[in-house]
């Protein structure tokens, strides 16, 4: 029997579950910029046409990012991540805001369950990172802030829980942005209590921690009224 050649729509198709896998793999993290065309096309052994075609599936799919003058970025680690992304884009900040709550109070219980020394260390880190740039680097401030809550949804080391968190990063990071802008609060104690309860393996405490401080947040934009 006579082999069939590839079809080029097939070859495109698998060089973009390539490039993808190297996305979720985590050698290519998120905020990271991906090697340039000449490079894929020789990672992946085929043409720069397909290289080009298989990059703007995942531009489309939500994964990558092209930046002028400066190269295709991945801002997302599963198309998943990328049709949240659009689909949250004009949501409300309390609407965000209550869906990071029951995310994060069940994250900071299974953390606490689950957590090992790398975990603790790492949170550790962060709390303490978070703190010393508060007040000197708001972009800096928020960053310490997102990889803090992310670091406790990696400690309950459920890996699809890590993933959909990580697909709504780009949004949370967003609402954490706007808020700190007009609010400001610093809520240090209620994170140090809220990662303290997780090093200490108390699940309740952690729960309690996670769902009062976010209820705090939730507090300080105006109540909905029905039907909106």
């Amino acid at each position: 029997m006579a082999v069939q050649p590839v079809r080029r729509t097939s070859l495109i198709a698998q060089v973009t579950e390539q490039l993808r896998a190297e996305i979720r793999s985590g050698r290519w993290p998120i905020g990271s910029r991906i090697p340039t065309e000449p490079e894929l096309t020789e990672l992946t052994g085929t043409g720069r046409n397909t290289v080009r075609e298989a990059v703007q599936a995942l531009v489309h799919a939500g994964m990558l990012e092209r930046r002028q003058g400066s190269g295709t970025y991945v801002i997302a680690a599963s198309d998943l991540g990328g049709t949240l992304t659009k689909y949250f884009a004009d949501a409300v900040e309390r609407d965000v805001l209550e869906l990071r709550q029951a995310l994060d109070v069940q994250a900071a219980r299974l953390a606490a369950l689950r957590r090992d020394d790398n975990d603790v260390q790492t949170l550790l880190r962060l709390l303490e990172r978070r703190s010393q740039v508060w007040d000197t680097d708001s972009t800096a401030a928020v960053d310490a802030d997102v990889a803090l809550h992310r670091a406790i949804v990696a400690a309950s080391h459920n890996t699809v829980y890590l993933e959909f968190y990580d697909s709504l990063l780009p949004v949370i990071e967003d609402v954490i942005r706007s808020r700190t802008t007009k609010y400001g609060n610093q809520y240090h104690d209620e994170h140090a209590e809220l990662v303290h309860a997780v090093i200490d393996g108390d699940s309740d405490r952690a729960a309690r921690a996670a769902n009062c401080f976010l209820g705090s947040l939730i507090a300080e934009y105006p109540e909905r009224s029905a039907g909106r």
